[in-house]
């Protein structure tokens, strides 16, 4: 907003430039006969006489369609950055997220529900917002009430407090936020009607500004208008113009071009972010165990393949597994079981030359991530989603 003011404000600015004056008269020719008077030419009708001294003004320049910056997709990125972190090597049934700790550096309990499909598209619902990001960066945001969706192009809309803004992969698109309304074709063309007036170009040279200083027009000859404080001026794009009422010719360079308008800038895709104090890798009960068991499955041999290998590096105490269930069956029967089911993940890892100083535990039912009911009614899919082991990871 500032910058569009101060181009404005420049643009705006209107310089008096002197005119030229007119030859001085021409003598007889010395071969006339003596007595007999020669013409003498009349001062050129593109010529300010010597006693004028009008001067010719010079035509404001049609100011540039400046682009305020814009920031919707900062604070949805910002916002995703508190409470994710990539898929790294998506496996159906395990993500990863960031794990955000307290002050005293204990890992705090996300009520927000994910999922990660095998693609790595993300969809997260918590307190910071509603998200539904893609692999390549695209997706959706809906953040303090704004909505911003971004393609993997740049293109995208922005829907807040500040401004609503559609840009598209070339550069076009519309801003209608407090700088004004912008439009832009992204090929030099565009339009903004704001606090100084409205300024069109043509994106050909041409334009026009309807501003505090009157109505200008400018062509792609060379030639334009000027309806302002000087009355009307007039310039024929030849070296010749017009200036007050009744016309008065003069000489009058012919007007530069209007430079084209400018694109948008693309929108910043979804960037990965990072990790507050480590991170969290969860798998789907169904991944590792037959239901209501704590022996790992067979087929589960791929999983555990890769999180050792992804996990071989982490030494020392900074590894903890531990295993959750929904609310079905007793507290005590849950407690055990999600104790046996952390012990064998990391009897498993052990095996495979990861997690050696890795520390089991179980939290039964007492950490859900999903309302195991709701409104007095089962809720399977949440159910489904307390079901789970975590790794968490300290870094």
């Amino acid at each position: 907003m500032r910058n569009a003011r101060v181009w404005l404000a420049v643009a705006s600015v209107m310089a008096a430039a002197g005119c030229g004056r007119a030859p001085p008269a021409v003598d007889g020719d010395a071969s006339s006969p003596p007595g007999v008077a020669t013409a003498q030419p009349g001062p050129s009708p593109v010529d300010a006489r010597a006693d004028d001294a009008a001067q010719v003004p010079e035509f404001p320049a049609i100011p540039l369609i400046v682009v305020p910056e814009i920031v919707g997709v900062t604070p949805a990125q910002r916002a995703l950055e508190a409470s994710m972190q990539p898929i790294l090597d998506p496996i159906a049934g395990v993500s990863v997220a960031p794990a955000r700790c307290g002050t005293d550096g204990a890992l705090l309990i996300d009520a927000g529900i994910t999922s990660v499909d095998a693609q790595g598209r993300l969809v997260r619902n918590g307190d910071e917002g509603l998200f539904a990001i893609n692999a390549d960066g695209s997706g959706t945001a809906n953040v303090d009430g704004g909505l911003v969706s971004v393609e993997a192009d740049g293109s995208g809309t922005i829907n807040g407090d500040e401004a609503i803004v559609r840009v598209e992969a070339d550069g076009a698109g519309t801003y209608n936020g407090r700088a004004g309304l912008i439009t832009l074709d992204g090929k030099g063309a565009g339009s903004w009607n704001g606090e100084s007036g409205l300024v069109v170009n043509d994106g050909d040279g041409s334009g026009t500004w309807n501003g505090p200083l009157g109505l200008v027009e400018i062509k792609a000859d060379g030639s334009g208008t000027w309806n302002g404080p000087q009355g009307l001026v007039t310039n024929n794009g030849d070296g010749t113009g017009t200036v007050g009422t009744p016309a008065r010719e003069v000489k009058m360079p012919p007007l530069a071009k209007v430079p084209p308008a400018g694109r948008f800038p693309p929108l910043k895709t979804f960037a990965p972010p990072g990790a507050p104090c480590g991170y969290l890798i969860t798998l789907n009960d169904r991944v590792l165990f037959d239901f209501d068991r704590s022996d790992i499955r067979a087929d589960a041999a791929q999983v555990l393949d890769t999180l050792a290998a992804a996990l071989g590096g982490v030494q020392g105490a900074g590894m903890e597994v531990r295993g959750h269930t929904d609310s079905k069956g007793s507290d005590d029967y849950n407690q055990s079981l999600s104790e046996r089911r952390a012990e064998a993940v990391v009897a498993a890892l052990r095996e495979r030359g990861a997690a050696q100083e890795a520390s089991a535990r179980g939290y039964g039912e007492a950490q859900p991530v999903a309302p195991n009911d709701i409104a007095g009614q089962d809720n399977p899919g949440g159910r489904q989603l307390n079901r789970r082991v975590e790794i968490f990871v300290r870094t």
